[in-house]
């Protein structure tokens, strides 16, 4: 019944998940042109609050747990599980105090996706092609830049794909590695993301309506002496603890 109820909801969804893009894409050109980073930020920040909202269409409840403890004022890197594409827009509109750029794959830049391609152009996101480490870590050298310069943060999924199951797949060192070391001051925080595999367990159509979904932000992890490795380790096995235990 849940599936049949998902063909009727999923067309509802994506014609008001495609409509927010739609929107918002001349509305950020012009936010950027007229008031620079502050007004396109707001846009963006705007639109990724409309497409949480998208999730109820479903009757998906999208449960936030931030973290107030978190000081402002400070790079990090925010470290989550990933479990489909609607992973992001809920971190991008509840953390958005903390100008959280995405490293991302440059594919997603240059598809002309309304509203998301040009955020990753201009919005100051790391988009690296995986088939060129040297512009990898340019990309990635240049977003430490901004977090260390004016404060700015990093979202990471270290697993690389998303998971169909649910259960996390082995962490990669890669960026993480790259931002420490250029801004070795920056607060490592694990986000705890349960249940939005489960909104595409019938695949693309029909999303799985009445599906609980909860991102928990939890306590920095303390890095003090430990090498990159052992803090990507040790980000991975809280993580795990949370979404699998």
């Amino acid at each position: 019944m849940r599936k049949v109820i998902g063909f009727v909801l999923t067309p509802v969804f994506y014609l008001s998940f495609s409509l927010a893009l739609l929107l918002f894409h001349p509305i950020q050109w012009l936010c950027l042109k007229l008031g620079g980073y502050a007004a396109h930020k707001r846009s963006v920040d705007m639109l990724n609050g409309l497409l949480v909202a998208c999730n109820y269409t479903l009757f998906n409840p999208t449960r936030f747990i931030d973290n107030k403890n978190i000081p402002l004022g400070k790079p990090i890197i925010f470290i989550a599980n990933h479990q489909s594409t609607y992973d992001i827009p809920p971190m991008i509109y509840f953390l958005r105090r903390f100008h959280g750029k995405f490293i991302s794959k440059i594919e997603l830049a240059q598809a002309g996706i309304p509203s998301i391609s040009f955020n990753l152009i201009h919005g100051g996101a790391a988009n690296i092609d995986r088939k060129d480490p040297k512009q990898s870590i340019s990309e990635i050298l240049k977003l430490a830049e901004n977090m260390k310069n004016k404060n700015w943060s990093a979202f990471i999924f270290p697993e690389g794909t998303r998971t169909r199951t649910g259960k996390m797949k082995s962490f990669s060192i890669g960026g993480i590695a790259t931002l420490l070391k250029k801004v070795p001051e920056a607060l490592v925080v694990p986000i705890a993301i349960k249940g939005s595999y489960r909104m595409v367990a019938y695949g693309m159509f029909p999303l799985r309506p009445f599906t609980h979904m909860r991102w928990e932000v939890l306590d920095p992890i303390d890095i003090t002496g430990l090498t990159a490795e052992e803090v990507v380790k040790k980000a991975e096995d809280i993580l795990r603890k949370e979404v699998e235990g």
